[in-house]
């Protein structure tokens, strides 16, 4: 590392990367107690300043004991997204069909926003470009906004072929189910990456 490169940091963000070069591999959670009591800050103030280095590319940190199978990815903080992602599909889904009156009424049309023109192009966009440092966020929020125009007129143009036709009912329920399956599949695509970066 060069000292020019240490230029942008903050004088105390030096001082906590010298001593982690120091400690080496050591657990985060034995390595910000250590820090906080050498530099006199809380252990908070210790762990936003690793964080900091972190996202700023000083320091490298890893998961010491990965989830070995799908299973316990979905349910680790790693798989955290497509749960959320879920629920917000299940409780759309709920207030189109259950609600009609305010003031939930208020919450069906902001999830409905969000339903119809933001979620199926963040299912593709996150099924398509699985790892995070692909994209800036800037562009994957553009790009789910404009493929969830894309996607949403295709499948009303493929329901207007079937005998169910455009109605409130199939048009919900088979977005629902196209975000769900690009979910299902970005899952298992950031899983496969996830592996691969955690291999010893």
């Amino acid at each position: 590392m060069k000292d020019s490169e240490l230029e942008e940091l903050s004088p105390l963000e030096k001082k906590v990367f010298k001593r982690l070069q120091k400690i080496g591999d050591k657990k985060i959670s034995e390595a910000v107690p250590a820090i906080a009591r050498e530099e006199d800050i809380s252990t908070d103030e210790a762990a936003k300043v690793v964080y900091k280095l972190w996202k700023k590319g000083f320091i490298d940190l890893r998961n010491t004991e990965p989830p070995r199978d799908i299973l316990r990815y979905l349910f680790s903080v790693e798989g955290a997204w497509f749960h959320i992602i879920t629920i917000i599909l299940l409780i759309t889904v709920g207030l189109v069909f259950l609600v009609s009156e305010p003031p939930l009424l208020y919450l069906r049309y902001v999830l409905g926003s969000l339903f119809i023109l933001y979620l199926p192009g963040y299912a593709l966009i996150e099924a398509l470009y699985p790892r995070g440092d692909e994209l800036e966020p800037l562009e994957r929020l553009a790009l789910s906004i404009g493929l969830s125009l894309a996607l949403v007129p295709l499948v009303g143009l493929i329901l207007n072929y079937t005998p169910w036709g455009i109605r409130l009912t199939p048009v919900t329920i088979s977005l629902a189910l196209l975000t769900e399956i690009l979910i299902t599949y970005a899952l298992f695509r950031k899983y496969q990456y996830y592996r691969l970066e955690t291999r010893v």
